[in-house]
């Protein structure tokens, strides 16, 4: 798929916008959408993309993740919590099994992916 500049703009753009509601919502989990939205600027918007790794919040998770692939440990966390509360909301509204197995195998595979990063 050819998104072109304009495209990868734009999903900086909402990538960030997601990253900063993070900051404000303890719920949401800023790191990653920080550093999609470092991945799409720099596809489609080398400014937006200096100002983002020169940011003071955001800068040190995309230079962290740049040069060690490290996560913040509190954004391990959070995302890890997150992804159980998640999956205990489908069993607890009686989901068919296979829905709980396939999304708890999938949250299973990015926490461990997510867990065995370095940490910062």
């Amino acid at each position: 798929m050819h998104l072109g500049r304009t495209g990868f703009r734009v999903l900086a753009y909402l990538s960030a916008a997601v990253a900063v509601v993070g900051v404000v919502l303890p719920l949401l989990p800023t790191t990653p959408f920080v550093l999609l939205a470092a991945y799409f600027a720099s596809k489609g918007s080398p400014a937006f993309a200096l100002w983002l790794e020169g940011h003071p919040r955001f800068g040190p998770a995309i230079e962290q993740w740049r040069l060690r692939r490290a996560i913040p440990t509190r954004a391990k966390v959070l995302a890890c919590s997150m992804m159980a509360v998640s999956w205990s909301i489908l069993f607890l509204m009686g989901f068919p099994v296979a829905v709980l197995v396939t999304s708890g195998l999938c949250l299973l595979g990015v926490a461990t992916y997510m867990v065995t990063r370095p940490s910062y």
